[in-house]
């Protein structure tokens, strides 16, 4: 399983906006500071502002913050949130579960399992 830079570009901005909780910064100061194009962090943090992660603030000295404490965010929520489903295959999906007959449904099921589990027990205040 592979991750793209939508999660590891997501993490590196949340990651920074909860070092300086619950101060609000800028597109430019977190596209400089982790180095991720600005274009392409101002679609993350779209994306995380949707799901409630993060709020905005317009005009001059707008910015984004965290809407709760860093340890209170999940990194799996953020992952699910910039890269979609964690499940290993298709068939190893939530909904899948009781439908699935396929000899190697086992393994993906419990390999979903543990990824999940893995990433929603680290917070967002550890990577800080």
């Amino acid at each position: 399983m592979k991750f793209s830079t939508r999660a590891e570009y997501g993490l590196q901005a949340m990651a920074n906006l909860a070092r300086y909780y619950p101060t609000q910064k800028n597109i430019q100061q977190i596209s400089r500071e982790e180095n991720i194009p600005a274009k392409y962090l101002e679609r993350l943090m779209g994306e995380l502002r949707k799901n409630n992660l993060v709020c905005s603030f317009q005009g001059k000295n707008g910015g984004y913050v965290l809407i709760k404490n860093p340890r209170l965010i999940k990194v799996g929520q953020i992952i699910e949130i910039l890269e979609g489903s964690l499940s290993p295959m298709e068939c190893a999906d939530v909904e899948c579960q009781t439908t699935c007959s396929c000899s190697s449904s086992r393994v993906w099921l419990k390999l979903g399992k543990q990824i999940r589990k893995t990433l929603y027990a680290i917070k967002l205040s550890e990577l800080i």
